[in-house]
């Protein structure tokens, strides 16, 4: 624990002006991200008895052991500034929401030259048209099923739409009529894009003038005694009011808005927000956090908006933003949400009428929320502290081990041997810290040796990191550090092995041979599922029902599936190998032109070195190395299916009898 007075600033050195200020810890990673109208002020109220703090806040400063700031122009500035640091250093300290589900968009391609209509998750991408986000991908599909009778865009995915287009007729929907048929021409690619367009009108709310105008269409149908045609569209009218249903209306005016509520309590906060899109909600999402800082209502509004609006632009941005409380520059944040849209964003309290009464319906959903994650996580966070305490007392730890790492090899007779690391933190799996190794000291099967190898290279990560960062002093000065989190930074407590007292010894071998005494060291063996301990002649038994063995159990099953996918995808990528990678200078676009214009390995293998020279792009010394490449390779006998007996001949894809 630091004393904040070793490194508050001199007097006079902070500036009076905005900026975004940054309190590393004693591993120099950046805990704390903040803004400030007054760097001065801001920074000064950190620096004061700390029986006058906020716990949180008080905890924070004593955890640093620095604090650098960055000088802006502007209070819109600071906010950017603000959102992209908290984003790239991911500060234990800053309030973060977390999402528990990726919501389903419904998406329109208008990159591609036929634009497909699909359901999309996870991250947006450039020059897709998105609506939403929904409750259900299910919600999704009903909706774009109604409106393919009147906007018949494109939904299948590229390689149903080349087998179309090779076929020369098309799909289903494209015989009943939900599908325009691009891939077999029976429309332009303007025609098409002309349909996705409106269909991307239409959802965005400007759904009046395609029913007024399928209205008209309807009535001069039936004058001209076109009845046939006169019912499809009045089905077709009908199809879109139904679409319409779907969405309640709870805004007369038509209004674009998004609605946000925050429910908190001393230790918690979820937020709800609504996304209304022609006064009709269209969707609804939600998030909940810790309140790591010491941070009022309007303070996790603010970081809700830029959570929410930090990477959207355009028509992503409502015209209106409406919340239970302002944030404190909300001028500032108006002008950044107004920069997101490129237009004015109006970001106000609701004070009247339906908004006010929709902030309500809101508000309700948020306690609702925060009510439910609090049943869960009052089981779940007992459960887990039971876990850890009963490992500590079974190995006889001072304290419950809050980071786990565990260890398992993987192979298969001896090849292709791999290793994985998982991290549990607090009971919970930290994926982004996993890691992968390849054994490099010694070929073949031997697991205790693999062991040994991965515990002393991952601790020689953390020695250097140690000694890099400056916590303990080596010969030379530590470079300057960015304050990201470092691979092989933080120590476990306790490092598990899958295996039984060989694997053990081994891993505890590794770590006396780097000095290290400060780590814990268990094995977890299949076969009765007892608990090995280092220089221990018998396990220790864990109940079955115990909370601790089930949580050895789900770590130690977490590294064991972690190191097998490894080690399958490294022998399917080398099974996947060519006799064409020996080639040196021989790239992907020519190997290809080479299989397409032999047709395959075996057919290229027969080839002269003129007849190889004849492909574009390929030169006679190439050639030559690709006959000598080949010669080497050549099997001896022909290939045979193990499983049928058949003789296997190769192609260009792999095998075929």
């Amino acid at each position: 624990m630091a004393d904040p007075s070793s490194y508050r600033p001199k007097p006079g050195e902070i500036p009076d002006s905005p900026g975004v200020y940054r309190f590393r810890d004693d591993h120099r990673r950046v805990i704390y991200v903040g803004k400030a109208k007054s760097l001065r002020q801001r920074l000064a109220s950190y620096f004061q008895d700390l029986a006058n703090l906020h716990p949180r806040t008080a905890t924070m400063v004593t955890t640093a052991c620095s604090v650098e700031w960055t000088v802006v122009s502007t209070e819109v500035e600071a906010l950017q500034l603000e959102y992209s640091w908290i984003k790239e250093y991911d500060p234990r300290f800053n309030v973060k929401y977390r999402d528990d589900k990726s919501y389903p968009y419904l998406a329109v391609t208008l990159n591609e030259e036929f634009p497909r209509v699909q359901v999309m998750r996870g991250a947006k991408r450039k020059g897709v048209r998105y609506f939403g986000p929904y409750g259900h991908a299910w919600a999704i599909r009903e909706t774009v099923d109604l409106m393919l009778r009147v906007f018949p865009v494109r939904t299948c995915s590229a390689g149903v739409f080349r087998n179309h287009q090779q076929k020369g007729r098309p799909c289903l929907l494209g015989y009943i009529g939900k599908c325009s048929a691009p891939c077999v021409g029976r429309v332009t690619p303007e025609e098409h894009r002309e349909l996705a367009d409106e269909f991307c009108d239409f959802m965005a709310g400007r759904t009046g003038t395609y029913i007024r105008r399928l209205e008209r269409q309807m009535t001069e149908a039936a004058e001209e005694m076109e009845y046939e045609r006169a019912a499809r569209l009045r089905d077709d009218i009908g199809a879109l009011r139904r679409a319409l249903e779907k969405n309640a209306v709870v805004l007369a005016d038509a209004t674009d808005a998004d609605v946000i509520a925050v429910a908190e309590d001393e230790l918690e906060a979820a937020v709800q927000i609504f996304h209304v899109r022609g006064g009709r909600v269209r969707g609804q999402r939600g998030w909940v956090t810790d309140k790591v800082e010491a941070v009022d209502t309007a303070g996790l509004v603010e970081h809700a908006l830029q959570q929410l609006y930090g990477e959207e632009s355009g028509d992503a941005v409502p015209k209106e933003v409406l919340v239970p409380a302002l944030p404190d520059d909300s001028e500032a944040v108006s002008q950044w949400l107004g920069q997101r849209r490129g237009s004015n964003v109006s970001l106000r309290i609701p004070q009247r009428g339906d908004k006010k009464d929709l902030m309500a319906t809101v508000q309700r959903n948020a306690l609702q929320a925060l009510g439910l994650h609090k049943t869960k996580r009052a089981s779940d966070l007992t459960t887990r502290s039971r876990a850890l305490e009963e490992i500590a007392e079974a190995l006889g730890l001072d304290s419950a081990p809050l980071r786990i790492e565990c260890f398992d090899i993987s192979h298969l007779q001896g090849e292709d041997v791999v290793a994985s690391m998982v991290v549990f933190e607090d009971g919970l799996a930290r994926k982004s810290e996993y890691r992968r190794f390849q054994i490099k000291t010694f070929e073949g099967q031997d697991d205790v040796r693999s062991m040994h190898e991965v515990i002393s290279r991952r601790f020689r990560r953390y020695l250097a990191e140690k000694d890099r960062t400056g916590e303990w002093i080596g010969e030379d000065a530590p470079p300057e550090d960015d304050g990201k989190p470092k691979r092989f930074a933080y120590p476990p407590q306790l490092v598990v092995v899958d295996g039984g007292k060989p694997q053990v010894a081994a891993a505890q071998r590794a770590l006396d041979e780097l000095g290290i005494d400060d780590v814990a060291v268990c094995g977890l063996a299949k076969r009765l599922e007892e608990v090995w301990l280092p220089r221990e002649d018998d396990p220790v038994i864990l109940p079955r029902s115990s909370e601790g063995l089930y949580l050895l159990q789900r770590i130690r099953d977490t590294a064991h599936d972690f190191a097998i996918r490894y080690q399958r995808s490294k022998r399917t990528k080398r099974i996947r190998t060519s006799p064409l990678d020996a080639v040196h200078g021989l790239g992907e676009a020519r190997k290809q032109a080479l299989i397409k214009h032999f047709g395959s390995v075996k057919r290229l293998r027969q080839a002269t070195i003129e007849q190889i020279c004849e492909v574009p792009g390929m030169g006679r010394k190439t050639a030559e190395s690709v006959v000598v490449a080949l010669a080497r390779t050549a099997p001896a006998v022909p290939a045979v299916n193990t499983a049928t007996g058949e003789i296997m001949e190769e192609n260009d894809g792999g095998s075929t009898t």
